[in-house]
């Protein structure tokens, strides 16, 4: 099921509206009279669930590994059956993306609530839960003053901000129907979203097609390889593959081999997501081989 960033400047309020928004999903899901939707359960990663300090902005590289406990906590309760909302900072535009890919790879929507609180707003509230011990929360000034520079805002026009809702200071509440219609749907139909079709790797036909790809690709480059070492300081030439009427065709200046495995990974990239037969392997890879070698 769905997955909501949560996006804001440190203080602004991003817990309260993740919990306004846990809320109405729970009250949504025991209210509701579809079996679909009953079986929905709502999960909120937070700092606090995760058992992160805020001092983890101190340094790049507690601030990275936290980023990767939110990306792991998303990705193992990310499911169809389960609404996730991901209130953290989320400033970087190129996380925001990774967690949309991690929706899109179980084929559930994602949206962004950026939690609009001006700047200003923000520093006046961590100052107070700063002063005050008695409360959770606040950044200290250094770390507050860094994010804030270094917040990437949600763009809606970009795919993984989109859907983006704002919430404003001022509203008493996220705009609760219209986040469930995007994510959920009131048509009792689920909302799945296609993968790119270059993702989805079809199941090979024949068995242990994948090892005789890389075995056969791997043969090939030994060849070329071994007249290569025959033929030292020879431009050009051709290479007689055993079992194939076609021969590599080298260029003018020799090949070396980190050129060549490149060119292997990039076939078997694209092959295995086919469902070839295991004869046509050396002719195609010969192919390929001759029409890279002429560009």
């Amino acid at each position: 099921m769905p997955l909501i960033i949560i996006s804001g400047y440190p203080s602004s309020g991003k817990t309260h509206r993740a919990s306004q928004l846990e809320a109405f999903f729970n009250e949504k899901t025991r209210s509701s009279s579809d079996p679909r939707t009953q079986r929905l359960k709502v999960h909120h990663i937070n700092s606090q669930t995760l058992g992160l300090s805020r001092d983890v902005y101190h340094t790049a590289r507690a601030e990275k590994d936290a980023r990767a406990a939110e990306s792991s906590a998303v990705k193992r309760f990310l499911t169809r059956d389960d609404i996730v909302i991901a209130d953290g900072l989320n400033y970087i535009k190129g996380f925001r993306y990774q967690l949309y890919c991690e929706a899109k790879a179980v084929q559930t929507p994602s949206c962004v609530v950026h939690v609009g609180t001006p700047a200003e707003k923000c520093r006046e509230i961590n100052k107070e839960l700063l002063a005050d011990s008695q409360k959770d929360g606040g950044y200290s000034e250094e770390d507050f003053e860094n994010l804030v520079f270094r917040y990437e805002e949600p763009n809606g026009m970009t795919r993984w901000d989109s859907p983006l809702f704002t919430v404003l200071y001022d509203d008493e509440t996220p705009p609760f129907e219209q986040i469930w219609d995007a994510m959920v749907g009131s048509d009792g139909k689920a909302k799945v979203v296609r993968p790119n079709q270059a993702t989805v790797l079809k199941p090979a036909t024949e068995q242990n097609y994948l090892y005789e790809l890389d075995k056969t690709t791997s043969d090939i480059l030994t060849q070329i390889m071994a007249w290569q070492k025959d033929h030292p300081g020879e431009g050009g030439g051709e290479v007689t593959i055993p079992e194939i009427e076609k021969v590599v065709e080298l260029p003018a200046s020799p090949t070396t081999l980190p050129q060549l495995q490149r060119l292997r990974r990039a076939f078997i990239s694209l092959n295995r997501q086919h469902s070839l037969s295991k004869s046509r392997i050396k002719d195609l890879f010969v192919d390929y081989l001759n029409d890279s070698f002429q560009r």
